[in-house]
C-alpha cells in the first residue's frame, strides 16, 4: 500500500453539513477503494483537513479524492507520502 496525504478546504455548503454521520460516510468510502483512512485532522490555517490515507496506488487515491469531493464538497490536494528510511535507500542509489 502506497502512502499518501491530502489536504482538505472546506466549502461554505461543506461546513454547513459537518456531522459524524458524514466523517463515517467518508471511512466507508475509502474502503470502497480498497483504502484506509489512517488518520484524519482538523487544522487552522491555509488548510481546513488533513487525511493520512493508504491506498494500493494513484489511481485509487484519485477516485476516493474525486468521489469523496462529491459526497461533501470539500476539495482536496493530494501528494504521495515517502517514509524516510525508504526516501534515504532512494536517494543513497543516486
Amino acid at each position: 500500500m502506497a502512502a499518501f496525504v491530502m489536504f482538505g478546504r472546506y466549502s461554505s455548503d461543506a461546513v454547513k453539513k459537518i456531522s459524524a454521520e458524514r466523517t463515517q460516510k467518508t471511512l466507508t468510502l475509502a474502503k470502497k477503494f480498497k483504502g484506509e483512512i489512517k488518520g484524519m485532522y482538523a487544522l487552522l490555517g491555509e488548510y481546513d483537513l488533513l487525511f493520512l490515507v493508504e491506498f494500493p496506488g494513484p489511481e485509487q487515491v484519485m477516485q476516493f479524492s474525486v468521489s469523496l469531493a462529491k459526497l461533501t464538497g470539500i476539495a482536496f490536494s493530494t501528494a504521495p507520502a515517502v517514509p524516510v528510511a525508504e526516501f534515504d535507500k532512494l536517494m543513497a542509489e543516486l
